[in-house]
Formats: C-alpha cells, sequence, structure tokens
C-alpha cells in the first residue's frame, strides 16, 4: 500500500487495532475524473475528481444537500454519471459486471430497507450471495465468514433474531456485517453511525480505521471523521471545495463557509481530534429583535472567525468539543 506523505500542524494519532496488512490479498483504488450527475433538471454532482489510494479510509463530509450520497452511489458503480468517469482499479466501472461488482465492493445505505421475515444471521449471509453459483448453498467456509462478521459486530446473541423484531440500530449493525461478510476490497458506507449509540458508533469507526479494505465512509459527525479517516473529502453544492487531511480541510473558514458555524478543529481533553463549536454565523451577536444588515452579518463573521481562532467564542459560549 502506497502511504502518502501528510502535513501534520497538528499531531492527530488515528487508532488502529491492526496494521493495514491486505490480508484480503487487495484493496480497491478508486478513481473519479469529472462526475457529474444531475435528476429532475437539477444538477446534483459538477465536476468531482479525486482519487482514493488502496487501503485508505477516506471521509466524506458536507451540510445536507451537498451531493454526498450521490458521490457515494457514482463512486460504488450503483448510479451512472451524467459525465466523467469513475474507475476502479483502473477499470471503467461501466465494463464492469453486477456480480463482480458486488464480489468486489460492499454498500451500506444510509437508511437500509429490508422488511422480511428473514432471521439476522440469513440477512449477513446475504453478503456471500455473489460468491455462490445458482444451484450452491452456503457451505462451511461461508458459514465461517458470516459468523465472524456477526461476532465482529457483537450480533451473535441476536443471530435467530426475526428482522421485524430488531431496533434501528440493530438493523444498521447488520447490514454492516453482511458488507463485512462480503470480504470486498472497498467498503462504502453512507453515514452507518445513524441510529448507532455512541458505544457502537466508536467500534465502528475503529474496524474502519483498522481495515485492509478501502473505506469511502460519508459522515456527518466532523470529530469521528477527524478522528479516524486518513483523508476528507469536502463537499459543498455538489461540488469538491476541500481534499486533504482532516486539519488542512476542516479550517474555521471552512466550518464558516460551508457549514455556517463558528469552529475550529483541536483535540479533546482526551487528546483526540475533536471539532469544538462557537454558534451559528447567523447568531452570533445578533441584538434581539432586529435583524442584521448584509454588511452587519459579513463584518459579524469576519470578527467571529478572528475571535474564534484565539479560542475567545468557545470560551464565550461555554460551548464544549462535539464528539
Amino acid at each position: 500500500m502506497t502511504t502518502k506523505p501528510k502535513p501534520m500542524p497538528m499531531p492527530m494519532p488515528k487508532p488502529k487495532t491492526q496494521p493495514l496488512t491486505h490480508a484480503q490479498t487487495h484493496a480497491l483504488r478508486v478513481d473519479l475524473d469529472g462526475v457529474g450527475w444531475a435528476a429532475g433538471g437539477r444538477t446534483i454532482l459538477r465536476g468531482v475528481s479525486f482519487a482514493v489510494e488502496p487501503g485508505e479510509t477516506v471521509g466524506l463530509v458536507g451540510p445536507n444537500g451537498s451531493g454526498k450520497s450521490s458521490l457515494l452511489r457514482c463512486a460504488a458503480g450503483l448510479r451512472a454519471p451524467s459525465e466523467g468517469t469513475v474507475r476502479l482499479d483502473g477499470e471503467d466501472v461501466r465494463d464492469w459486471s453486477p456480480r463482480r461488482l458486488a464480489r468486489r465492493l460492499a454498500f451500506v445505505e444510509q437508511v437500509p430497507h429490508a422488511e422480511s421475515e428473514l432471521r439476522l444471521a440469513e440477512v449477513v449471509a446475504l453478503g456471500r450471495t455473489p460468491f455462490r453459483s445458482r444451484w450452491r448453498g452456503p457451505n462451511a467456509a461461508d458459514d465461517a465468514i458470516v459468523e465472524a462478521a456477526m461476532e465482529r459486530l457483537g450480533l451473535v446473541a441476536s443471530r435467530d433474531r426475526a428482522w421485524r423484531t430488531l431496533s434501528g440500530g440493530e438493523r444498521q449493525r447488520a447490514h454492516l456485517a453482511r458488507a463485512l461478510a462480503q470480504r470486498s476490497w472497498g467498503l462504502f458506507l453512507d453515514e452507518p453511525t445513524n441510529h448507532l449509540d455512541v458505544r457502537h458508533q466508536l467500534e465502528l469507526m475503529e474496524l474502519l480505521a483498522a481495515t485492509d479494505q478501502t473505506v469511502v465512509v460519508a459522515l456527518h459527525d466532523l470529530s469521528l471523521a477527524a478522528r479516524y479517516c486518513d483523508r476528507l473529502l469536502l463537499l459543498h453544492d455538489g461540488t469538491l471545495v476541500a481534499d486533504g487531511p482532516p486539519e488542512a480541510v476542516l479550517t474555521p473558514e471552512r466550518l464558516r463557509d460551508v457549514f455556517g458555524v463558528a469552529g475550529r478543529l483541536g483535540h479533546d481533553s482526551l487528546g483526540n481530534p475533536a471539532v469544538a463549536y462557537g454558534g451559528v454565523f447567523s447568531r452570533i451577536h445578533e441584538g434581539p429583535g432586529r435583524t442584521l444588515t448584509r454588511a452587519e452579518v459579513r463584518d459579524a463573521v469576519a470578527g467571529a472567525v478572528k475571535r474564534e481562532t484565539t479560542g475567545e467564542i468557545i470560551g464565550e459560549t461555554g460551548a464544549g468539543p462535539a464528539t
């Protein structure tokens, strides 16, 4: 695996429970060149280009409606872009058969839909489907892989429960286990921490950070993204506005311009990367009962960023790091 040198103005250790050793034999390379996508007469993505190296864990961040889910689907070969090219291991994804794609890449949706009478273990076992012929059922190797995936996600005790009896968090973890059971070269995940409590969020992110697979994950929690991802891709209005290590992407200026908040990336009391927020810009220093003019908003934003970078806003509001 090629490791790119990173400028590190602040130390940000990413926890690794095991080295990236490519035990899966291969990790996927992903290249997007000028990718755009439109739907219903509206342009969702515009000229997005980036590369993901084999074995990298890359976070996709941006506000609601910025195009993260659409970009993730285009990159995974599940949605044909209106323009541009997506290549997996150097080959145009349009030349990949669905079966080959399912063997090489696992996708976890933001809100998985699977209302059925299946048991949890049977849902996880769906991850082995691309590797079986039409006439062959699961064998001992498949069963061992499914068991290991359930164990990794803490689901063994629930293996025989009916799907309809599972909570949203349990269903999400089952779909994550199904993705692990695919033993794919790449994992694409859309908001996988949705519905998960804090323990399972951390367990999941540690798993993604430690795996030898290539990972592209869309996240809303910027602190989790900064703590566990090698690189971040920042989307805004369908355009890629930043690509780099977390400390280079999550600057006070980008938090202001893209997310509309005063904030900065630093460390929490345990030394973990975390974003601390000073407030929403439209509400900073706004007098009661009146609306600021455009010039006042501009001046307030400029002053707020200046104060925030020295830590004054966080001290004034008492806001702590988001975890």
